[in-house]
C-alpha cells in the first residue's frame, strides 16, 4: 500500500522519501557503521577541539576563537545530516515530513554557508598575524573578531534564506522520491513540477557569491601572506610561517574544491548518484577532517591536549 496518495494535478507532497546512498542491499550494513564510525570521530573530533579551546586559557586568541566557531559549525552540520542519512541503510524507507526536509534544507545551508565565510575570516587572521605582527592584537581585538563573526551567520542566514524561501515556492506532486540521502538543493528541484528557472538563478547567484567571495578573500589573504614570507630571510621563521598556514590551507581545499564541484557545474555533466558521492566529502568527510587537520598539525593544541589529560580530576 502507498505510503502517499496524491492525484496527478498539482498536489503538494506532505512527505519525502530519501533514498539514500545505495540501494544495494548487501551495502547497507557495512555502510551504516562505516559512516556511524565517521560521525563518532566527526563529533568527538569537534567537541573535544571545543572542550579544549575552552578550558585552556592560551588558546584564547583570535585564531583559536574561529576554529572553536569551526569546530561548533561542523558538529552542527554534521548532526543534521548524518543521523538522518545513517536511518536509510536501516529502514525500508526513510520517510521525512515536508516541513522536517525544508528544515533540514535550511539549517545545512545555514551551516555550510557559514563555514565558507569562516574559513575567509581566519584567512584573515592568519593575514593580520603573519604580515602585520606588531599590531596584530589591535587589528583582531574582540570587537572586530565579534564582527567579523556577526557577519559569518548573517551571511549564512541569507544564503539560507534565498534558497529556502525560493524552495517552499514550489509545488511537488506524484513522485516524492529524493534520489539522495538528504533534503539538497538540486535533488528537490529534480521533484518539483512547476517551473525551477528562478531557483537555478539563484543557485548560480548565491552559491556564486558565497564561494567566489569567501575564496577571492582567501586567495588576496594567502597571496599578500606568500609575498610577506618570501621576504623572511630565516629559513625557521619560513618555515614557521608556512606550518601556521598549512592547516588552514588544507581545510580551505577540501571544502571548496568538493563544493563547488558539487553546485558550479551543469547537471548534465555528472548524473546524481554521483554527486551524492562528491557531496559525501563535504556533508560527511570534512567536518570529521577538520579537526584531525588542525589538532595534528598544531603544536600549541597538542600541548593543551597533554596538559587537560594530565590534570588530576580532583586537585
Amino acid at each position: 500500500m502507498p505510503l502517499i496518495r496524491m492525484g496527478p494535478e498539482n498536489s503538494s507532497v506532505t512527505q519525502f522519501i530519501l533514498a539514500g546512498l545505495t540501494n544495494q542491499l548487501g551495502l547497507q550494513i557495512p555502510l551504516f557503521f562505516l559512516f556511524l564510525g565517521f560521525y563518532v570521530v566527526t563529533v568527538v573530533g569537534n567537541l573535544g577541539l571545543i572542550t579544549l579551546i575552552g578550558l585552556n586559557s592560551h588558546l584564547h586568541t583570535p585564531m583559536y576563537f574561529f576554529l572553536f566557531n569551526l569546530s561548533f559549525i561542523d558538529f552542527c552540520y554534521s548532526t543534521v545530516i548524518t543521523p538522518k542519512m545513517l536511518m536509510s541503510f536501516v529502514l525500508r524507507q526513510n520517510i521525512i515530513s515536508y516541513a522536517g526536509c525544508m528544515t533540514q534544507l535550511f539549517f545545512f545551508l545555514f551551516f555550510v554557508v557559514s563555514e565558507s565565510f569562516i574559513l575567509s575570516a581566519m584567512a584573515y587572521d592568519r593575514y593580520a598575524a603573519i604580515c602585520n605582527p606588531l599590531v596584530y592584537m589591535a587589528t583582531m581585538s574582540p570587537q572586530v573578531c565579534l564582527l567579523l563573526l556577526l557577519g559569518v551567520y548573517v551571511m549564512g542566514f541569507a544564503g539560507a534564506m534565498a534558497h529556502t524561501a525560493c524552495m517552499v515556492r514550489l509545488t511537488f506532486c506524484a513522485n516524492n522520491l529524493v534520489n539522495h540521502y538528504m533534503c539538497d538543493i538540486l535533488p528537490l528541484l529534480e521533484r518539483s513540477c512547476t517551473s525551477t528557472y528562478v531557483n537555478e538563478l539563484v543557485v548560480f547567484v548565491v552559491v556564486g557569491i558565497d564561494i567566489g567571495v569567501p575564496t577571492v578573500t582567501i586567495f588576496i589573504s594567502y597571496a599578500v601572506i606568500l609575498s610577506s614570507i618570501l621576504r623572511i630571510h630565516s629559513t625557521k621563521g619560513r618555515s614557521k610561517a608556512f606550518s601556521t598556514c598549512s592547516s588552514h590551507i588544507i581545510a580551505v581545499s577540501l571544502f571548496f574544491g568538493s563544493g563547488a564541484f558539487m553546485y558550479l557545474r551543469p547537471s548534465s555533466l555528472l548524473p546524481m548518484n554521483q554527486g551524492k558521492v562528491s557531496s559525501l566529502f563535504y556533508t560527511i568527510v570534512v567536518p570529521m577532517l577538520n579537526p584531525l587537520i588542525y589538532s595534528l598539525r598544531n603544536k600549541d593544541v597538542k600541548v593543551a591536549l597533554k596538559k587537560t589529560l594530565s590534570k588530576k580530576p580532583f586537585s
